[in-house]
């Protein structure tokens, strides 16, 4: 394995990048969507698959895995690679938005967060240091400072207090970081809501403090997607070329197109799992419900063109008759055809990048979407 952080940019379009991040459990092609695998899975999927998607990395979760199993437990049995069955690169995410939209009773304040567990109503503390403790006890590769999220709109009073708290907050997880095992990284998050001068703020300090990769937090909390890209590209102005780009917690394929284009190299949603999980199908022409009756009788898969068996090879007749039918297949096969249909697309987007033609392949892309409503 190899043992250091290293981000190169491969090629360029504009302001968007086409790069790689290597990592000591392999390399991850940018741009990059990471499956979402919060308590240790990517739900309804084998993690074969995962891969075979052309995953090379996912996301897990501080706060759900520190309540359950526990980040001691998942380090006793060998890590959280070992434990999942996950040979890849692993991002595991600080817990800040589950605190705020899982917890009960949660209190805020400068030492970190404590809150009342939604599993069992148990009290626990989640302090910067503590987060990044839990990290790297579970072993991840990238790891995530503390900060606090928060939904929009909200007072901009608000805003700049949980700004000026996560900055204080990347300052003690930067310094918990420290002695971390060699090849791991730790990015800072930007906050700021979508006021420009907090965001600029932010991300000029976390800059000076030094991080191996810079995010773009507390963003799809609520706010319009041209507020949204907006925020993104004035933040970008402020962040190094020289680390990688992540905006937190983004995934519907046009918000992630308009935003490789402004410069972001990775992205995280539960979008194409939870979908899946919901009879929702995302393919190259568009979202199919495969609730709705008209699908009863319909002989086509999914997308033949797809290298995905479960897009390919079961009918749209078959998937709905398993979703009226509440079977786990329904959910299983859908998951897997949304989950490879996102890195068949990110994958376009790469290619796209490399041969400098990303806007034509936006165009083209976002005129596919529409067939199935035509």
């Amino acid at each position: 394995m190899k043992a250091q952080f290293l981000f190169s940019v491969l090629s360029t379009d504009g302001a968007a990048r086409r790069g790689e991040i290597v990592t000591p459990h392999g390399v991850i092609r940018t741009p990059a969507f990471m499956p979402v695998g919060t308590a240790a899975t990517v739900k309804a999927m084998f993690p074969d698959s995962v891969r075979d998607a052309g995953s090379d990395i996912v996301l897990a979760n501080t706060y759900h895995l520190m309540l359950r199993p526990g980040a001691e437990r998942i380090a006793a049995l060998g890590g959280l690679h070992k434990f999942m069955q996950w040979p890849q690169p692993i991002l595991t995410d600080s817990g800040g938005y589950q605190v705020m939209s899982l917890a009960d009773l949660r209190n805020v304040e400068e030492g970190g967060v404590t809150f009342r567990s939604h599993l069992d109503g148990a009290m626990f503390e989640l302090s910067p240091e503590r987060a990044i403790e839990i990290q790297n006890l579970l072993g991840a590769d990238i790891v995530m400072q503390l900060d606090e999220c928060l939904r929009l709109p909200a007072p901009e009073t608000d805003v700049e207090r949980a700004m000026r708290l996560s900055l204080r907050w990347a300052e003690r997880s930067k310094r918990a970081f420290e002695n971390a095992p060699s090849g791991r990284a730790l990015f800072g998050i930007v906050q700021g809501g979508v006021v420009p001068k907090l965001r600029g703020e932010s991300a000029r300090a976390l800059v000076g403090m030094g991080f191996h990769g810079y995010a773009i937090g507390g963003l799809a909390v609520g706010e319009p997607q041209d507020a949204m890209l907006a925020t993104v590209e004035e933040t970008m102005i402020e962040l190094p070329a020289g680390e990688p780009r992540y905006l937190m917690g983004v995934g519907e394929p046009d918000d992630m197109l308009a935003a490789v284009a402004r410069g972001i190299d990775m992205f995280d949603c539960v979008l194409p799992t939870r979908a899946g999980r919901h009879a929702l199908a995302y393919t190259k022409n568009g979202k199919i419900n495969l609730r709705n009756a008209r699908h009863a009788e319909d002989p086509r898969p999914l997308d033949e063109t797809s290298s995905c068996p479960a897009a390919r090879n079961y009918s749209r007749a078959y998937l709905h008759h398993l979703v009226k039918a509440n079977e786990m297949l329904g959910a299983m096969l859908l998951t897997w055809a949304n989950v490879t249909y996102y890195q068949e697309l990110m994958a376009g987007i790469r290619d796209a990048i490399a041969a400098g033609r990303l806007n034509d392949f936006a165009v083209v892309t976002r005129a596919q979407w529409t067939k199935e409503l035509r």
